[in-house]
């Protein structure tokens, strides 16, 4: 799918029958090209349209260089988030001259939402670096808001752990489980967002390298990108700091499930050390010989019940007077 977008575009699809792009197109989206519409691209804007297979690339030569006078620039966005599936996709930009060309095989929310701003504001599309540079503002903007979400999530996390009462930090196991369940799924969308973070900072650091942000006309386009960049840098750090928060927290949790096995096996413990001495006892006086002395007691049952019994209580009481149980 192609679409325009800048003056006199309205980000309408065009059909790559007509084999023409609108002059006024300072933005032309590629989503899920098929091949006549790569061939148009080409044809009209005069650049080489990378494939799938290049943009997943990993390595910066593969994924930021100039040629023939155009950029040529991948970033990974994060996307998946409402269907509780994070990932990242590729988006390729390349930019020639005023004009912009994005490629991708996804749909990311902050794409749709700058795609909604550039139809009722044609004068964020203006030029092609104008667009590229309000488009990966919209992406780092999504970037804010997901850490803002994980945030409140470890926060919740936090108390749900670290209850005020004791008794209440006793978890059961299926709470423990979901526990450590939302402790992974957080984990995996700070590791996505640092991912896409690093991504985007590569390519603002190329970008602003290049000789374009350094015309003496583009002063505007320069500070845009420095901001870009700054914020980019501490959401990466944010992201860091939050990440080493929820080893914490992990850590935490891992160790609450100790203290619930130890307990049970300090329950365990303790209730053999008081049953094993009226088991002895009763074991020596079950025995079937024949010459026992003992059988022939009159109150021999009474006071074996009595040496049983104190067998028993006598351990409790020790270890309850020393705060063992």
């Amino acid at each position: 799918m192609l679409r325009a977008y800048g003056p006199g575009c309205d980000g309408s699809i065009v059909d790559p029958k007509l084999e023409k792009i609108p002059d006024g197109a300072t933005w032309i989206d590629l989503e899920e090209p098929t091949p006549d519409e790569e061939r148009l691209v080409e044809r009209c804007i005069k650049v080489n349209v990378p494939t799938k297979a290049e943009m997943q690339e990993i390595e910066p030569s593969s994924r930021l260089y100039e040629k023939d006078g155009a950029l040529y620039m991948t970033a990974s966005a994060l996307r998946g988030l409402e269907e509780h599936h994070p990932t990242t996709t590729p988006i390729g930009f390349v930019l020639a001259g005023n004009r912009l060309v994005t490629i991708r095989y996804a749909t990311p929310k902050p794409v749709r939402t700058f795609e909604n701003h550039a139809r009722r504001d044609p004068e964020l599309v203006r030029d092609g670096p104008t667009a590229l540079v309000r488009l990966l503002d919209a992406i780092i903007d999504r970037l804010a808001d997901e850490i803002e979400t994980v945030s409140a999530r470890m926060e919740q996390l936090s108390h749900e752990i670290f209850q005020e009462q004791q008794d209440e930090r006793r978890i059961p196991a299926t709470k423990l489980t979901a526990l450590l369940t939302s402790i992974g799924q957080t984990q995996t969308v700070l590791t996505k967002i640092r991912y896409s973070a690093v991504s985007t900072l590569r390519l603002l650091s190329f970008f602003a390298a290049s000789n374009l942000v350094h015309e003496e006309e583009r002063k505007e386009l320069r500070h845009h990108v420095t901001s870009l960049t700054s914020d980019v840098i501490s959401l990466g750090e944010h992201a860091s700091f939050l990440s080493d928060n929820l080893t914490f927290l992990l850590d935490a949790s891992l160790g609450l499930i100790s203290i619930e096995q130890n307990a049970a096996m300090k329950l365990f413990s303790w209730a053999a050390v008081v049953f094993l001495p009226p088991t002895l006892i009763t074991g020596f006086f079950g025995m079937n010989f024949h010459y026992m002395p003992e059988l022939g007691w009159r109150d021999g049952q009474a006071l074996s019940l009595a040496l049983i019994i104190a067998s028993a209580v006598g351990p409790y009481l020790y270890f309850k007077r020393r705060g063992w149980i």
